[in-house]
This record gives C-alpha cells, sequence and structure tokens, in this order.
C-alpha cells in the first residue's frame, strides 16, 4: 500500500500564503518517490492580502483555505479535519503564509503564536511518532510547537537565533541539503530561505520527502 503525506498549505502565494514553487514540488516529489498525498488548510482568514507585483497591501479579504484550493485544484480538506491515523507523515512547504497565517511569527517574531490546528497536527504526528517534514520558513513552527528540536533554516542568523530563544537547535545547511532529528523524526531543508533557484527548491524537497520516507 502506498503511504500517505499530508501537505499542509498556507495560502497561495510567496508574500501571504504558501511558496507555490515549494509547495507544488513537494507535491511532485511525493509522487515520484511513490507515495499520495492529501492537501490540508486550516479554514482561517489571511493575515492580509499582498498584491504579488507591486508587493503592496491590499483593502481585501481572502480565506486561507479557499486560496490554498487554488494550490491543490480544489482537492484540499480544512485541517481541524486532520486525522493522524490515517497518514504516514506530515509536511509544511514554506512562504509568508507559514509565519502569517500559520503562526504570527512575522509579527511576534520569537514570541509568535501557533494556530491550534497546526498545533495539534504537529503534536499528535509526534505522539504517534511520525515524521514531520518541514521546508523554508515552516521549521521556525516546529520549534516553536516542539522547543526541543533540531531544524535549519539555511544559515540566516537572526532566524536560527530565534529558534534557539525557543528552544531549539538550528543546524546550518545550503541549497538541497536537509537537517534531520532523528529522535523527533523532524526533516527541514532551507528552500527560499537562501538565495535559491527552482532547480534547489525541487532538490530540497525531494531529499525531504526521502529522508521522510525513510524515517517511516
Amino acid at each position: 500500500m502506498k503511504k500517505k503525506i499530508a501537505v499542509v498549505l498556507s495560502g497561495c502565494g510567496v508574500y501571504d500564503g504558501a511558496e507555490i514553487h515549494e509547495a507544488t514540488l513537494t507535491l511532485l516529489a511525493i509522487h515520484q518517490q511513490g507515495a499520495d498525498y492529501q492537501c490540508f488548510a486550516p479554514d482561517v482568514k489571511q493575515a492580509h492580502v499582498i498584491n504579488h507585483l507591486t508587493g503592496e497591501e491590499m483593502p481585501e479579504s481572502r480565506n486561507v483555505l479557499l486560496e490554498s484550493a487554488r494550490i491543490a485544484r480544489g482537492n484540499i480538506l480544512a485541517l481541524s479535519s486532520f486525522n493522524a491515523s490515517e497518514y504516514d507523515a506530515i509536511i509544511f512547504p514554506g512562504g509568508f503564509g507559514v509565519a502569517k497565517n500559520l503562526s504570527d511569527y512575522a509579527f511576534r517574531g520569537a514570541e509568535c503564536r501557533v494556530n491550534p490546528e497546526v498545533e495539534m497536527a504537529v503534536k499528535v504526528m509526534v505522539k504517534a511518532g511520525k515524521p514531520i517534514g518541514a521546508l523554508c520558513i515552516a521549521p521556525v513552527v516546529i520549534a516553536r510547537i516542539l522547543g526541543d528540536v533540531e531544524v535549519t533554516i539555511g544559515s540566516d542568523q537572526s532566524t536560527a537565533a530565534d529558534i534557539r530563544n525557543m528552544g531549539g537547535t538550528h543546524i546550518s545547511r545550503t541549497h538541497g541539503e536537509v537537517a534531520i532529528d532523528q529522535r523527533r523524526k523532524v526533516v527541514s531543508t532551507p528552500c527560499y530561505m537562501l538565495n535559491a533557484n527552482i532547480d534547489q527548491i525541487y532538490k530540497g524537497a525531494q531529499n525531504t520527502v526521502k529522508a521522510l520516507l525513510s524515517l517511516m
């Protein structure tokens, strides 16, 4: 039977949602390595909406689940329905949506709060001994939830310091490389936390999924 991985999205678009390259290449990596996926997102209002052409905030409101459905081609479930017993792993692509919609790290830094459904999903997977993947900025959220965990966001010193302030350990990694916390079964990779190209993003997603499968 195919392994099944839950993929948690945070909207659609790097500046206010899920990073689209990271999200779609994660889905591709999952299928290419013989597993299947189901997308999830919290059914909540976005922190704000950004014009991706100008970078300016727009005077409108959007929903994280509805925006994430754009990436998932409509095949997506509310994160409130997530059942850990039905999945072998969970993975979080990056994008500012992770720091704005799945948490408020973009606004509160190391003192951030995490969406309760995100926190619950991570904790139940840890309790079940199932692996967790995190791309780009998502490892910060994992560190905020778990505290004592080894993750990477690449080499950015200020973000690494925030991870340490949350009780975590930052492991420096570069393009396509992963950090693996064997005890917690957490796999992370820098992606666009570094000045990356799309080939390097795919390598990071591919290696993260490969490591998740090896930890199952």
